[in-house]
């Protein structure tokens, strides 16, 4: 029988998976949602919070329900070698390749470059991403508590600055909303939806759902039921932080507009308003708690992408995956934060919906007996759809014409898929092929599908 979990210990548990949430993105993207859609941020804000912190909590109830150890073990579901290649893609995803070489660039952005002239940019730039990542190797390399310590001083302390940083653009904005820009005029709602995927958290959801079960486990609640309550209990706790935050700090974007313009990155925006409400000592101060809270979120992320890789590839020691991973993170932080973001749109437009389709696909895998035919279906035709995307997003950012066969394949998708040009063209067909996948194999004797 379940131990009765109380709401103190539902909080701790919302607390450390906020936490865990809770980064560079977090801050960045609603930043600049608010100043690119002005007078239709609600709006805007309405779809963010579906895929920034809608998903997050449908990802972790997924790990619940489906009874997996492991993310690797879930998409497994689909094929052995697609659960391997989708969680390395993944980890990769929210690890070297965009959000630890983000945590990087943002630390510089928000803690660096306000205090430094123009002309110090990219030279600055290097100098602190080399330091900011030889720091990682350390600490990842000689695991300390220190880290776990200053993590837990941080997230308190960032929490309130932020929020003093808020209360202050609430009761004396910096300037009135102005109109928003061309991105935001129609459409506003499906922009933020889409925005939303930059936090990454719907994939980090995958990964954190697992720490977040073994700790209810750890308080004595075993039962998919009890594990699957108090893990939408502590989930909703963590997305009402977020959801918060990001409704403060969009409008902190939103209002600041008449004031700085419109700025290349949301790290600007929050230097800039810090400053602004501060003052150059209350500056100082965002700086150093945001530095520290991004090395922390960067040591996590490295030493988790190493302990993974070190056990799909035993024969490359965690050591050298710690080197290999802050090595291409500091590159790519190189590239400068504004690059980080617009190139990992292609891979997000690739990887969240089949993200969000495996999160489906989990909570209805009751109802057609767990089959593998209806996870290989129904992930089959959103690979098709979300690759293109990708290609797709991937020339219009290099600005070259789609070539051949991709051009053709694009003119179909556009003429027959519903919500294709808002990038959502693969969730009709998705929902369809569960269905009708669904459907056979439930015709289907029970010896056929999966038990």
């Amino acid at each position: 029988m379940d131990n009765k979990l109380s709401f103190s210990k539902y909080f701790v548990v919302g607390v450390m998976l906020f936490a865990l949430f809770f980064g560079a993105g977090n801050l960045i993207f609603p930043a600049t949602l608010g100043q690119q859609s002005g007078t239709n941020i609600w709006e805007a804000v309405t779809g963010f919070l579906i895929t920034g912190i809608g998903l997050p909590l449908l990802g972790i109830l997924a790990m619940g329900v489906s009874g997996s150890k492991n993310l690797q073990e879930l998409a497994g579901r689909v094929h052995p070698m697609y659960g391997v290649i989708f969680t390395s893609l993944l980890y990769l995803t929210i690890g070297p390749f965009f959000a630890a070489p983000r945590t990087g660039a943002v630390s510089y952005d928000i803690g660096i470059a306000p205090f430094l002239g123009e002309g110090a940019g990219q030279t600055g730039l290097l100098i602190f991403s080399l330091v900011f990542f030889l720091v990682t190797i350390w600490f990842s390399l000689n695991p300390a508590k220190i880290v776990d310590n200053v993590g837990k001083i941080l997230s308190p302390l960032i929490i309130i600055l932020l929020f003093v940083l808020l209360f202050m653009a609430l009761i004396n904005p910096m300037g009135s909303i102005e109109a928003p820009q061309e991105a935001y005029t129609n459409g506003a709602f499906i922009k933020g939806f889409m925005e939303g995927y930059n936090t990454m958290d719907a994939l980090a959801s995958l990964v954190f759902g697992i720490i977040v079960i073994n700790a209810i486990r750890s308080m004595g609640v075993t039962s998919t039921r009890g594990i699957l309550s108090a893990s939408a209990k502590s989930g909703i706790i963590a997305v009402l932080f977020l959801g918060t935050i990001y409704l403060g700090v969009a409008y902190l974007g939103a209002s600041s507009t008449e004031k700085f313009g419109i700025l290349e990155t949301g790290g600007l925006v929050l230097g800039k308003a810090a400053a602004h409400y501060f003052g150059s000592a209350g500056g100082v101060m965002l700086s150093i708690i945001i530095i520290l809270a991004c090395l922390t979120t960067s040591i996590g992320l490295i030493t988790a992408c190493a302990e993974y890789f070190h056990t799909l590839v035993p024969k490359v020691s965690y050591k050298m995956w710690v080197l290999i991973f802050s090595f291409v993170s500091f590159i790519i932080a190189n590239f400068g934060l504004s690059n980080i973001i617009n190139y990992s749109i292609p891979v997000l437009m690739l990887l969240y919906p089949l993200a969000i389709v495996l999160i489906i696909l989990t909570f209805l895998s009751k109802l057609y007996n767990h089959s593998p035919i209806v996870y290989v279906t129904a992930t089959v035709v959103t690979f098709m759809i979300s690759v293109i995307d990708g290609f797709k997003t991937l020339c219009q950012l290099l600005e070259i014409e789609p070539f051949g066969w991709l051009a053709s394949i694009i003119s179909i998708y556009e003429r027959t898929l519903p919500l294709y040009n808002e990038g959502l063209g693969w969730l009709l067909p998705a929902i369809i092929a569960i269905l009708i996948s669904g459907m056979i194999v439930r015709t289907q004797k029970p010896s056929s599908v999966l038990k």
